[in-house]
């Protein structure tokens, strides 16, 4: 969702019209506005790596799927902001022409934010008139895939701006926020059993699904017991200073190597050591660790070894989803405010934080489910195609739109990969 958004797609919606999918499409597009509302223009035009991308960039790059699968080829008379910008917002859509790299992101200064905030005007105001009419059954499918895209780059903002004002020497808040209390410490794992089976997985039934969490089919699941929350800070403060990042025997070569290379010793954007204390860069800017809190910012082979570390394993993506299925789909997402991770509720439900604060890593490669065939045409291009070489995440994160996920949601990284709000819950078998 992460990730790069334009790779999931969705299967065609048959549902009754939604009254209110109108009133969400516009509510949508201007959190979007809202999120880069505290950034400055120099803000919004800097890439601070090959994986994020500028906030302009963002912004102009979800007005473009707008104006080119929904505007220009629905909506007659309909006129084309600026012909030029195809080549600089399309993103991975190869069948719809050349595209400006992605690693140079960074280097367009031109078109200016304002001018960006022309274009999405202009889209919007289209978009608004379009709508109105109400929109047509047919489309209702395309609109939620539209809503859905969208979502997905506006958690794809907050990591990259996060990912910026990290390096700056700065260490800029995006949102400043309130001094936290200590919270109590975290209560020691408890694990809960599963029975396993021949289970249903993916999603069944006719409301919104990115065409990755089906076809539905069943798998075989053994008997397992998983963790009743999110591994902690203070927990991954306990691996590091026994030594987790210098002992060979806890990593996957590959993860081994990438440590070896990269010189990791701790998340990603933590500071400091034992001594003088850890802090951590957070849209709030720089805090002081919160022990109890869920840790953040890890790959997926920091998060195989700790678990590793720890006796226990990663979840595969079956047993996460058989876990969560009928279980409210609630936490710390973005609608909370926080931004960054909280500590657990710790109120008695026997699994906690299923749902926010970090996507939570699996064993689980990405890769199509039995039968799974990528639509046709240009968006159909950015799901099958990344099959490969990434792993599962489930859940959702303190930065994912309220009502974006589900259970069946399938977010998908390289296992490097660690600007995500990523984190993880261990799992044992049963038996």
């Amino acid at each position: 969702m992460l990730r790069h958004a334009d790779r999931s797609i969705t299967t065609a919606s048959t549902a009754a019209p939604d009254v209110t999918q109108e009133k969400r499409l516009a509510a949508m597009r201007q959190r979007s506005t809202d999120i880069a509302a505290p950034l400055s223009p120099e803000d919004q035009v800097v890439q601070a790596m090959e994986d994020a991308s500028p906030t302009k960039w963002h912004l102009a790059h979800t007005t473009w799927f707008w104006e080119t699968f929904v505007l220009v080829p629905h909506v007659p008379g309909y006129r084309v902001f600026d012909a030029r910008f195809a080549y600089c917002f399309n993103s991975y859509y190869v069948s719809l022409g050349p595209r400006h790299p992605r690693p140079s992101r960074g280097l367009l200064t031109r078109p200016s934010v304002a001018e960006v905030t022309a274009y999405r005007e202009h889209v919007d105001a289209a978009l608004q008139t379009w709508a109105a009419e109400g929109i047509p059954r047919g489309l209702r499918g395309l609109v939620d895939l539209g809503i859905a895209h969208e979502e997905q780059h506006q958690e794809l903002m907050l990591m990259d701006v996060l990912a910026l004002f990290a390096a700056n020497p700065l260490a800029p808040a995006y949102r400043p926020e309130p001094v936290r209390t200590s919270s109590p410490a975290a209560p020691a794992l408890t694990m809960t059993g599963f029975d396993g089976g021949i289970v249903d997985i993916g999603h069944r039934g006719d409301a919104f699904a990115f065409d990755n969490e089906g076809p539905a089919h069943r798998a075989l699941v053994h008997p397992f017991r998983l963790a009743d929350r999110l591994v902690t800070c203070g927990e991954w403060q306990e691996f590091m200073r026994d030594g987790g990042y210098r002992t060979p025997s806890l990593w996957l070569t590959d993860g081994w190597a990438t440590v070896q290379g990269q010189s990791w010793d701790a998340p990603l954007y933590w500071r400091g050591d034992d001594r003088t204390g850890w802090t951590e860069m957070t849209l709030g800017g720089l805090v002081a660790i919160d022990p109890a809190a869920p840790v953040a910012h890890v790959s997926f082979y920091e998060a195989d070894a700790f678990a590793r570390w720890a006796g226990k394993r990663l979840p595969t993506e079956f047993e996460w989803e058989v876990a969560a299925r009928g279980r409210p789909i609630a936490g710390n997402t973005l609608g909370s405010g926080a931004l960054r991770t909280r500590p657990a509720a710790h109120d008695g439900q026997p699994l906690q934080q299923l749902f926010g604060d970090v996507w939570q890593w699996t064993q689980s490669a990405y890769a199509p489910y039995p039968g799974y065939r990528p639509a046709v045409g240009a968006l159909g291009e950015y799901n099958g195609k990344f099959m490969a070489n990434q792993f599962v995440l489930r859940g959702a994160s303190c930065v994912t739109p309220d009502g974006h996920t589900r259970p069946t949601y399938r977010n998908f990284f390289y296992p490097h990969q660690r600007w995500p709000f990523a984190g993880l819950r261990l799992a044992e078998d049963a038996a």
